[in-house]
């Protein structure tokens, strides 16, 4: 499945139906009259969050969207049908922008949430509205009100609770393929990574979910490399995790040209926890290990974690410290109601 993050999509709620103009004829009846009905209610333009949906790409082939009319009133004082709405269902954590692309209009972070973005216009009046005491054929009526029209952006910002950021080829990927399920793509050179993914993580009987982005390099917020567009699927993380290669020359370089990144984006991002974790200690001796986490925290990080995420080294010991800043969960039980036991390896795929 193609991955996409925006789209811009054509938004239109139904118009009211006409009112008719209409008498009424009927033999052996000696007194006539209007009895036009009203028009109906256009469709609403609904927008509704689902899951099961991760990506935007539905609406890179279908852009235009267009709620029905409602039916025109008719004779014997017959309202028209109402136009029935059209639902547009988005993944969640999907944000609906106008056409400025800085106006948020909604934000859709939870599982069936809704918002009417645009109502159907009322349905018109039938000539029998009209009738008084001194008007008894009245032949006005009301054509129905016209519906609402917009150009939309749709965002997605993935619901994750911890993000992985580093330069390219600080071992993100294997990191997360050796934590979750996640068959994310794994090479040799840079950006193997081209966009989001997630994975659910288990650690001592809780579950969370992490994010993993396309790497970041000096100047992304300029547009270097592939950009810093997807840190926006990062945002509503509460904690990051920071991987640093030991392989770097210069490892606290490389952490900061990644901090520097996040806070030229802005949107808290460098407001945020975030745990820096010295990646492939398998390839190194543990005095080199303690000498490049020394200059970490010299750089300004308040806790280094040496691990290595191919062999699963030092990963029990920073997954708790994630979980010192995730909300306290039910822990998972088995079968036969067992708790799960703390000491079994918290980073075997599920």
């Amino acid at each position: 499945m193609h991955f996409l993050d925006q789209a811009k999509i054509y938004i239109r709620s139904g118009a009211g139906g006409p009112g008719a103009v209409s008498f009424r004829r009927e033999k052996y009846v000696e007194y006539g009259g209007p009895d036009g009905g009203d028009g109906g209610r256009g469709g609403d333009i609904v927008f509704e969050a689902v899951p099961g949906l991760n990506t935007l790409i539905d609406f890179r082939y279908a852009q235009h969207f267009k709620a029905p009319r409602g039916g025109h009133g008719m004779g014997k004082n017959r309202t028209g049908a109402s136009g029935k709405d059209l639902v547009v269902k988005v993944p969640i954590g999907t944000q609906i922008l106008d056409d400025d692309r800085e106006t948020v209009l909604a934000d859709l972070t939870k599982a069936g949430e809704r918002i009417v973005l645009l109502k159907g216009g009322e349905g018109g009046r039938g000539n029998a509205s009209y009738k008084t005491a001194t008007n008894r054929a009245p032949r006005q009526h009301q054509p129905g009100e016209p519906g609402g029209e917009l150009w939309v952006w749709l965002r997605l910002k993935l619901l994750a609770d911890v993000g992985l950021v580093g330069l390219p080829n600080a071992g993100k990927s294997t990191f997360i393929n050796k934590l979750t399920n996640t068959k994310a793509k794994v090479g040799d050179y840079p950006f193997t990574t081209l966009h989001p993914q997630l994975g659910v993580v288990r650690h001592k009987g809780r579950e969370f979910v992490l994010a993993d982005i396309p790497g970041l390099i000096e100047g992304a917020a300029e547009g270097a490399g592939i950009g810093d567009r997807f840190l926006g699927h990062i945002e509503r993380c509460r904690v990051l995790i920071h991987l640093v290669d030991i392989g770097d020359t210069d490892p606290a370089e490389a952490m900061r040209v990644v901090a520097e990144e996040l806070s030229a984006y802005g949107q808290g991002l460098d407001d945020k926890p975030r745990l820096v974790a010295l990646n492939k200690v398998d390839l190194a001796d543990a005095e080199l290990a303690e000498a490049f986490a020394a200059e970490l925290r010299a750089g300004g990080a308040d806790r280094v974690f040496p691990i290595s995420g191919f062999t699963g080294e030092g990963l029990s010991e920073l997954l708790d410290a994630v979980l010192e800043y995730l909300p306290a969960a039910t822990a998972t039980e088995r079968p036969g109601g067992e708790q799960e036991q703390a000491d079994e390896k918290p980073w075997s795929p599920i």
